[in-house]
């Protein structure tokens, strides 16, 4: 089944990763992706001590999207692409259970990806495998194919108070 994690509130990762923990714990094995993130997230480092769970990502940190250069934007969306190939290929091989592909639904939007390749993904996943995707304002398509969509809304953020992200907490 296709699942999808919204909104604009705090969390879709972390239940997507909560999913991943579930998975991992019944035996199942997970394929892990990450679009738009390529620094240090605490949750790297639980995820590697999970049997069956292997993480994909990009080798670096490439900022904001608004703060991108040319050059980062090919370099990423190049990275990208390669994600959606990988994911792509365990779904053919069924060599993972379980596919999140985290911030899929942000570097889609963003246009930091093949777009037609995201579609094809998610419309043509196979029934045994089971895909997640997380990020604000899925595409519609993305929508329609989708077994379960759990939107996540912001009520309250301490952002709002000048917070900054905490480590352990919001990365």
């Amino acid at each position: 089944m296709i699942e999808i994690y919204c909104g604009s509130g705090k969390g879709k990762t972390t239940a997507a990763l909560g999913l991943t923990l579930r998975a991992s714990g019944a035996g199942m094995r997970v394929l892990f992706m990450q679009f738009l993130k390529g620094g240090e997230t605490s949750e790297l480092s639980a995820l590697s001590l999970l049997p069956g769970v292997t993480v994909r990502r990009c080798d670096r940190d490439y900022g904001f999207t608004f703060r991108m250069s040319d050059a980062d934007r090919a370099a990423i969306t190049a990275c990208h692409n390669a994600l959606l190939a990988g994911a792509w290929d365990a779904m053919q091989t069924q060599s993972a259970g379980l596919i999140v592909l985290d911030e899929l639904c942000a570097a889609y939007n963003t246009g930091l990806l093949d777009q037609a390749a995201a579609l094809r993904l998610v419309q043509h996943c196979p029934p045994e495998i089971e895909l997640v995707l997380t990020g604000r304002d899925p595409d519609p398509a993305f929508l329609a194919a989708a077994d379960y969509i759990s939107e996540i809304h912001a009520v309250r953020h301490p952002f709002e108070r000048g917070i900054t992200a905490r480590k352990g907490i919001e990365y």
